[in-house]
């Protein structure tokens, strides 16, 4: 079908095209009447939608997310659950855990978020976080686990500005 043909496009106007690509570099082509552009993104679940996240350490990262929800309620919980073991109320996580008939080891993992960097978590709560933190990367659940000093956080999460 021509051109003139389709329905919303006049005749000798340029065509545009979007791909998305998971990995390189942001490249805009023109190639007669029409304009290519690659955007490297990828796109992952949150949830019941879908998100469209730039690769990590692209300057683009750091344009401000939605809050999440789950992972604001998360560091809540994992706060409480601080105060409740520090007030003497629960001695250690494994007896949270039995208490809240939960796995020791989730417990765990939900108390190492009040290891991170303040303005990491104030962020969070602001809704200002980077595009690529959410839980799972929280959790170390991509494959790393968050190193315990703050400045390294901040680089292994994009998160470069310290308050």
């Amino acid at each position: 079908m021509a051109d003139s043909a389709k329905p919303g496009h006049a005749a000798g106007t340029a065509r545009l095209a979007v791909v998305v690509e998971e990995s390189g570099e942001a490249r805009q082509y023109h190639t007669g009447s029409q304009s290519v552009t690659f955007v490297p993104l990828s796109i992952k679940r949150r949830q019941n939608r879908k998100v469209l996240t730039p690769p990590p350490g692209e300057a683009s990262a750091a344009q401000p997310a939605a809050f999440d929800l789950p992972m604001i309620k998360t560091l809540g919980k994992a706060f409480y659950w601080q105060k409740l073991i520090d007030s003497g109320e629960v001695k250690t996580g494994k007896e949270l855990a039995r208490k809240l008939k939960m796995e020791p080891g989730w417990v765990s993992e939900i108390l190492r978020l009040t290891l991170l960097a303040p303005d990491i978590v104030e962020a969070i709560l602001e809704g200002c976080q980077p595009r690529h933190l959410h839980l799972h990367v929280l959790r170390g659940r991509d494959g790393q686990q968050l190193p315990a000093e703050w400045n390294r956080q901040r680089m292994s999460l994009g998160c470069n500005s310290a308050n």
